[in-house]
């Protein structure tokens, strides 16, 4: 493979929090160890890379130790924890993949980038929350979140959730210093938890708003604006499959866009787990004819760069 190829990573939330037992900071950062080995395996292949994360349960910590505390000290506002976990949660990847370049004797350098991202403030998002902000808990912890104000769902099967709006994606403030960090050779971890959303006011000044935004619609956006080679989503599972968890069950090596639009439009990818996914290497591939996708999981991502596993979707 030729040298300097430049991919999105999209790591999603069992990189930080592999289970509810192991919530905690330290089990966070022994997961983020973890998957940065296989994506430095990936940068030792040769490949530059951007590295972009969840944080809906870091998010949804921070807002109950706001709610918990309001009594002693002031609160924090949405846009501001996002800021916030995108700080701690990238300074855990920089390290991690600082570290593990150390082991190999490895010379490249990590930057974090705090990344702001604009929104429509007439999005229609805000007048329908659909994303699951925080972790999944029980219908009677459900039951007081709801009397607290908010809106609540049971979410694929998992859980309920708190919801909030996620407007779409439209413009990643920090592109330039992105695109500069990678030119120059850094790996970069930006769009954490799907970028801070910002509007514009009338005089074009930039607002921070209580809303979240899709993690994997932000990565495809940034991988369309930079025209990366690749865009690879590490989840939870090494392949891709039809009729998920039933028993016609079929995984899947490879899926040209067209059928990935087809399968996507019967309903096979669930808004809940595998949809939004799809939805956003959808998204890229139609954005950057040159590029293609990669879903896996992290401990394979090696084995699928040589096309021994992992899903492939490719264009027509």
């Amino acid at each position: 493979m030729p040298p300097n190829k430049v991919a999105v990573v999209a790591v999603g939330g069992n990189a930080l929090i592999l289970d509810t037992k192991h919530e905690d900071v330290g089990s966070q950062v022994h997961a983020v160890e973890e998957t940065c080995k296989h994506i430095a395996d990936m940068i030792i292949r040769g490949w530059n890379v951007i590295v972009t994360h969840g944080n809906g349960p870091q998010v949804g910590f921070i807002l109950r130790r706001n709610e918990l505390a309001a009594n002693e000290v002031h609160t924090t506002p949405l846009d501001v924890i996002g800021a916030d976990t995108q700080g701690s949660i990238g300074y855990m990847i920089a390290r991690a993949l600082d570290n593990e370049f150390k082991r190999r004797g490895v010379k490249r350098s990590v930057a974090a980038v705090v990344s702001q991202v604009l929104v429509d403030r007439n999005d229609k998002g805000f007048k329908n929350p659909t994303k699951g902000i925080g972790g999944f808990t029980t219908k009677e912890k459900a039951e007081v979140f709801s009397k607290e104000g908010w809106m609540v769902k049971e979410d694929a099967g998992r859980g309920w959730r708190r919801m909030i709006a996620s407007p779409i994606p439209l413009k990643i403030v920090e592109l330039d210093a992105i695109k500069n960090l990678i030119d120059n050779n850094f790996i970069v971890v930006a769009v954490g938890g799907g970028g801070i959303p910002v509007i514009e006011d009338e005089h074009g000044q930039l607002q921070g708003v209580f809303a979240v935004i899709d993690k994997d619609r932000a990565s495809a956006l940034l991988a369309a604006e930079l025209k990366v080679d690749l865009m690879l989503i590490s989840t939870a599972v090494e392949k891709v499959a039809l009729n998920f968890n039933k028993p016609d069950q079929k995984w899947l090596d490879r899926l040209t866009l067209s059928e990935a639009k087809k399968y996507y439009a019967e309903g096979h990818f669930l808004s809940g787990s595998m949809g939004p996914k799809i939805e956003a290497i959808i998204a890229f591939l139609e954005a950057n004819p040159k590029g293609q996708a990669l879903i896996t999981d992290p401990q394979h991502i090696a084995e699928a760069l040589d096309g021994k596993t992992g899903t492939w979707i490719v264009q027509d």
